[in-house]
C-alpha cells in the first residue's frame, strides 16, 4: 500500500466555535470557502448565503483551510473533548483504493467502502473506512477537492502542507506492537527513528512521504489519546508571530521555543481548546530513500522547556479519565 499523505483530520470538542476562533485568530487558518457536501452554487454566481459564519456547517461543525485544498481540519461537536475522531490517508486513485481495501480484508481487517454521499461529505472522490488496533478511525480516500484561493486571515502567513499533508500527530495508543505492525507492514509507513524510555517503551516516528513523520506513537498506559498535532509554517517569522498571538490570546504555552534533534523542527507548543496540544513549527527535515531508521538520544538541540512535563501531564490526565470511566 502506498499512502501519499496524512490528508485531513477530524477533531471532537465541546465548543467547535472556540476552536474556530483559535484556528483563525491564532493559527491563521482560513475558514473553508464552502462546507463539504453543500456544493458551490451555480457557475459564475455567488454561493448561496447560509446565514452561518464561513466554514461552519449546519450541524455546527467547523471546516478549515491550510492550503489549496477545500479543507484540512474539521472540528465537530463531541462530548469527549479533544478526541481524534478520524483522519484521512490519501491514495493516488480508484485502483489504489480498491487494492488497499483488498489488502486490508486479506489481513482480516474490517473495512467499509463508502458511498458517493460519504465521499461528498468529505469533499473527496472515493473513500473507505477502517480502524487501527488502538481504535483510531482511518479514512482511506482519493481525489480531494482543490478549490485554491487560500488566504490566511494573518497577512502573508503560509503553511507547509500540500503534498506533505496536514502535519503530524503524536498519539498515545493501546498495544503499540500491533499498531506498529499495522502502520508499517499493512499500510506501508516507514520507521524514521525512535527514542526509548526504558526496555519496554519507545516513542516511534513513522513517515509516509518525505516529511520526517506524519504519525508518532507511544503506549503510555493511558488509552487512545491525541497528545499533540503539528502545523508547520513557512519560516521562523511565521512561528514567532504565532507565538506572540498565542500569548496575546491568553493561551497556555506549555513548551518554550526550541529545536527538535530528530526532525529538526523549530517550534513551540500551546494548549488548544479541547485539551490537547498544538505544535507550531518550521524547518522540518525532509527524508529520502537513503534514510535508515535509528535510535536517537536527547529529544532537543535546545529549548522546548516544559515539553516533557506536558507529555507526562497528558498521560496522567488520560489515565485518570480511564480510571474514572471504569469505576
Amino acid at each position: 500500500m502506498n499512502i501519499k499523505s496524512l490528508g485531513y483530520v477530524g477533531i471532537g470538542t465541546a465548543n467547535p466555535g472556540a476552536w474556530r476562533d483559535f484556528a483563525v485568530e491564532v493559527l491563521g487558518m482560513m475558514p473553508a470557502r464552502a462546507v463539504p457536501g453543500e456544493g458551490w452554487g451555480e457557475p459564475g454566481q455567488p454561493r448561496p448565503d447560509t446565514g452561518r459564519p464561513e466554514g461552519v456547517a449546519e450541524d455546527g461543525s467547523v471546516y478549515l483551510k491550510m492550503d489549496e485544498r477545500q479543507w484540512r481540519v474539521a472540528v465537530h461537536k463531541s462530548e469527549e473533548d479533544g478526541k481524534l475522531l478520524y483522519f484521512g490517508l490519501e491514495l493516488d486513485g480508484h485502483l489504489e483504493l480498491a487494492a488497499a481495501v483488498a489488502e486490508l480484508r486479506a489481513e482480516g481487517i474490517e473495512v467499509r467502502e463508502g458511498t458517493p454521499a460519504d465521499a461528498l461529505a468529505r469533499a473527496v472522490t472515493g473513500i473507505a473506512y477502517c480502524a487501527d488496533p488502538s481504535g483510531n478511525q482511518l479514512e482511506l480516500y482519493y481525489g480531494p477537492t482543490t478549490d485554491y484561493n487560500f488566504a490566511s486571515p494573518v497577512p502573508d502567513l503560509k503553511f507547509v502542507a500540500g503534498a506533505l499533508g496536514v502535519g503530524h500527530f503524536n498519539l498515545f495508543v493501546d498495544d503499540q506492537e500491533k499498531c506498529f505492525d499495522f502502520y508499517t507492514r499493512v499500510l506501508g509507513f516507514k520507521l524514521s527513528d525512535y527514542i526509548r524510555f526504558g526496555p519496554d517503551a519507545a516513542l516511534q516516528f513513522l513517515r509516509c512521504n518525505s516529511r520526517h513523520h506524519s504519525i508518532a506513537m507511544v503506549d503510555m498506559g493511558a488509552g487512545n489519546v491525541l497528545q499533540h498535532m503539528l502545523v508547520e509554517m513557512r519560516d521562523i517569522d511565521d512561528v514567532g508571530k504565532t507565538l506572540d498571538r498565542a500569548k496575546r490570546y491568553g493561551l497556555d504555552v506549555v513548551s518554550t521555543l526550541g529545536r527538535h534533534r530528530n526532525d529538526g523542527m523549530l517550534s513551540f507548543y500551546m494548549r488548544a481548546p479541547g485539551g490537547f496540544d498544538v505544535e507550531v513549527g518550521c524547518g522540518g527535515k525532509l527524508l529520502d530513500e537513503s534514510w535508515s531508521p535509528n535510535e536517537f538520544c536527547e529529544g532537543d538541540v535546545w529549548g522546548h522547556d516544559g515539553l516533557v512535563e506536558a507529555v507526562v501531564e497528558a498521560s496522567e490526565t488520560a489515565r485518570a479519565r480511564m480510571q474514572a470511566a471504569a469505576s
